[in-house]
C-alpha cells in the first residue's frame, strides 16, 4: 500500500535508505529497508532480529514529533508501541527488479487517562456482549440452563421442612444428633443413597454403592470430632434377589472397613409390588462417641480461621437427580467416555458412580492434633449452604474458587446442562466434600502432614464478618 510521505529527520546517517510515512489521523509510520541484491530469503528473514534492535534505537528520533505531555494527575499520558506487521517482498519495477525490500509496519499511540478508561470501558462491554453471545449458543445446543428445582428436587422446602422440625425438637438441624451419656456423646447420623441407585441399577453394578450408604452417615457424625462405632442398614426391594443383595452388603461391610465400625445389624424387607424389578432402596444409621470437653461445635469460629478443604472423589451421593435430567437432555450414554478426564479410559458412568469419600480415619487424626474448630461435610446444598451451618451468628466464609482442582465430571455435567455457577455450588460438592475451620498454625501443618501422606488438602478460604459465603 502506497502513503503519502513526509520526510522527519536525517537518515543520512544510517546503514540503511530509509522512508518514513506519517499518517497524521493514526501516528503511523512505514519504514521500508531495501537490501542488497540477490540476498536469499533464509537470510532476509533472519534479519528480522537485527531489524527490531535498529527500530529500538531509532526509536528517540523518530518520535521527535510526539512530545511528552506533562506528567499531571488530570493529564497523564500513556504511550503504547505496537509492532503491526513485518514483510518482505520484491520490487517489481524495471529499475529494481531484484531488489527485495523488508518492510515494518508500527504504531505509536498516546491516550490520555480519560481515553485509556473509556478504551477499557468499550472493551468490556465487547466482553458482556461476547458472554450473552456464547451463553445464548450454549442455550441453543444444550436447552435453557438446568436447576435443581427443575429436576424435581427444591432445597428452600426441605431447609423450611428442617426449620420446622427444629420448633419441634430443638436441638435439630447439625450434621449429627449429640445424646448425652456419661462423661461423652453419642451421635447418630442417617442418610440414603438417593437416585445415584438409578444409576447402579443401568449400569448393574451393586457392590459399591454400599460404600456410598456408609459414607454419607458416618461422615456426618464425625463433623463433632466423634468416632463411629457401629452402623445399620435396611434394604427394600419388591422381590428379593439374593446373588444382587449379597453384592450390596458387601459394599456395606466395606464401607464399615474404611470406617473403622461394625456392622451391627439391619433390615431387609421384602414388599411385592412396591418397587420396580430389579430396584431397591437402601438407607443406613451410624452411631459415634465423643467426650463432652472435646466435641466440635463451631462455637470457638472466630475472624481469620482458616478453612482446609479435603478433596471429594466425584459427585458422592447427592445432586443426581439433577445429573440424571443433564444425562436425559444430552442423550449421552453412560459408557461415553469423560470428557477431560486424564484417565482416558474413564467413562461418565464410572465417573458418576465413583464411591464417596470416607473421611473417618483422616479426619479423626487430623482433630487428634489440636487446632480444629469447625467441620462442614459438603453434601446437598455444597458449600453455599452447609458451610453456614456450623459458623456463629454474624460470620461467614470467603472462599477462593481456584484453590482446588474441580474434578472433571462437574464441568461437563454444567456446559452439558448449561447450569449457572451459584446452582451448581449450591447443588453438589464442586470436588470439596469435607472442609475444616482451623487455627492458621493448624493449617500450616495440615498442609505439610497430608501433602507428605499423599492426602491432599486445600487452604479454601478464611472466616469473615457477615453472614453467608463469598466466593472470589
Amino acid at each position: 500500500m502506497d502513503f503519502p510521505s513526509q520526510k522527519v529527520g536525517d537518515s543520512s546517517s544510517l546503514p540503511f535508505n530509509i522512508k518514513q510515512t506519517y499518517i497524521p489521523t493514526h501516528n503511523c509510520f512505514w519504514i521500508s529497508f531495501p537490501l542488497l541484491r540477490f540476498v536469499s530469503p533464509q537470510l532476509l528473514l533472519s534479519s528480522t532480529f537485527y531489524l527490531l534492535i535498529t527500530l529500538s534505537s531509532l526509536r528517540p528520533s523518530l518520535s521527535t514529533s510526539f512530545k511528552k505531555a506533562p506528567m499531571a494527575a488530570h493529564n497523564l499520558t500513556l504511550t503504547r508501541t505496537t509492532i503491526f506487521s513485518s514483510h518482505y517482498s520484491t520490487c517489481l519495477s524495471s529499475s529494481c527488479s531484484s531488489n527485495r525490500s523488508l518492510s515494518l509496519r508500527c504504531s505509536v499511540v498516546r491516550l490520555t487517562l480519560a481515553e485509556s478508561r473509556a478504551e477499557e470501558a468499550e472493551r468490556t462491554k465487547r466482553v458482556v456482549a461476547e458472554r450473552k453471545w456464547r451463553t445464548r449458543a450454549v442455550e441453543q445446543r444444550n436447552g435453557p440452563s438446568l436447576t435443581y428445582k427443575d429436576a424435581g428436587v427444591d432445597i428452600d422446602a426441605g431447609t423450611e421442612l428442617v426449620r420446622r422440625i427444629a420448633a419441634m425438637a430443638p436441638g435439630i438441624g447439625g450434621f449429627g444428633g449429640l445424646f448425652p451419656f456419661g462423661d461423652s456423646y453419642l451421635v447418630a447420623g442417617t442418610d440414603g443413597v438417593g437416585t445415584k441407585l438409578k444409576l447402579a441399577f443401568e449400569l448393574g453394578i451393586h457392590d459399591s454403592i454400599g460404600i456410598d450408604l456408609v459414607a454419607m452417615s458416618v461422615n456426618d457424625i464425625i463433623t463433632s470430632g466423634a468416632k463411629p462405632l457401629f452402623f445399620l442398614d435396611y434394604f427394600a426391594t419388591s422381590h428379593l434377589d439374593v446373588d444382587l443383595a449379597e453384592q450390596v452388603i458387601k459394599g456395606i461391610v466395606e464401607g464399615c472397613r474404611q470406617s473403622d465400625c461394625a456392622l451391627l445389624g439391619g433390615e431387609t424387607a421384602e414388599m411385592p409390588d412396591f418397587y420396580a424389578d430389579g430396584e431397591y432402596d437402601l438407607s443406613g444409621f451410624a452411631v459415634g462417641a465423643v467426650k463432652k470437653e472435646a466435641v466440635i461445635d463451631g462455637s470457638k469460629i472466630k475472624v481469620g480461621d482458616i478453612l482446609v478443604g479435603l478433596p471429594s472423589s466425584g459427585v458422592h451421593s447427592n445432586g443426581f437427580s439433577l445429573v440424571r435430567k443433564v444425562l436425559a437432555r444430552s442423550g449421552v450414554l453412560l459408557h461415553d467416555p469423560l470428557p477431560g478426564c486424564d484417565l482416558k479410559q474413564t467413562t461418565i458412568g464410572e465417573a458418576l458412580l465413583s464411591p464417596t469419600r470416607i473421611y473417618v480415619k483422616q479426619v479423626l487424626e487430623l482433630v487428634a492434633r489440636g487446632g480444629v474448630k469447625g467441620i462442614a461435610h459438603i453434601t446437598g446444598g455444597g458449600l453455599t449452604d452447609n458451610l453456614p451451618r456450623i459458623f456463629p451468628a454474624g460470620l461467614g466464609s470467603l472462599i477462593n474458587i481456584k484453590s482446588w482442582a474441580m474434578p472433571p465430571i462437574f464441568k461437563w455435567v454444567q456446559e452439558t446442562g448449561n447450569i449457572e455457577d451459584a446452582e451448581m455450588r449450591r447443588t453438589f460438592n464442586m470436588g470439596i466434600g469435607m472442609v475444616l475451620v482451623v487455627t492458621s498454625e493448624a493449617a500450616e501443618r495440615i498442609l505439610v502432614t497430608e501433602n507428605e501422606n499423599s492426602k491432599s488438602a486445600y487452604v479454601i478460604g478464611h472466616v469473615i464478618e457477615g453472614e453467608g459465603v463469598i466466593y472470589q
